[in-house]
């Protein structure tokens, strides 16, 4: 008898799924309040196959040049989900599936911080960043959803496969800002090994 593979224990991260990102929000993406939707659908049926489940939030008070006056939607934004506003706060088509959430790691704080793994959560009064949380879960593997495709979906992709983790990101669990940046960033993952694919 050949040998049984076992599958690696796979953790899905939900990215900045918030309602400044979403439709009627300070810098909308298109198709952001869907993608909320379809990622609580996604929790609700798969979320139990997943050793653990978390998100990450864009929570940002003095970030610097992140926001701009005017922006150049490249480097600089418009002022969105400042620490304390409704714009910060999860949309709630994604409510449902934060039940299932067993930690947030918010980042930004003072920086752009596209990545979730530039975030942390505080346990036991203690600031944790993702990687050692995901490694401390015995996590071996990631799917990545949520907005934006470009950005910091892109980001915190990029941070899982350079922290070890096998990735993949769930195409169809996200948004982007626009059809260029989306396909130069699909590019970029590709190359540094993230595997992109559709929900499981």
């Amino acid at each position: 008898m050949g040998a049984v593979t076992s599958q690696p224990r796979r953790a899905l991260i939900l990215v900045d799924i918030q309602n400044d990102f979403c439709e009627g929000g300070s810098l909308p993406v298109p198709g952001g309040a869907d993608v909320a939707a379809r990622v609580a659908d996604h929790v609700a049926a798969q979320g139990r196959s997943y050793a653990a489940v978390v998100a990450t939030a864009d929570w940002h008070q003095d970030p610097g040049d992140h926001f701009g006056d005017p922006p150049d939607y490249v480097d600089s934004w418009p002022v969105h989900c400042v620490v304390g506003t409704d714009g910060a706060l999860f949309h709630p088509n994604v409510t449902p599936a934060l039940g299932h959430v067993d930690a947030i790691f918010r980042k930004g704080l003072h920086a752009a911080a596209y990545s979730g793994f530039e975030g942390s959560t505080a346990t036991d009064g203690q600031q944790e960043g993702l990687a050692d949380w995901l490694r401390d879960k015995g996590v071996e593997a990631v799917d990545v959803v949520g907005i934006a495709t470009d950005h910091c979906v892109r980001a915190t992709a990029l941070d899982a496969s350079a922290n070890g983790f096998a990735t993949r990101v769930l195409l169809d669990l996200t948004a982007g800002v626009a059809p260029e940046t989306t396909a130069a960033a699909l590019a970029q993952l590709r190359d540094a090994g993230v595997e992109i694919t559709r929900q499981a």
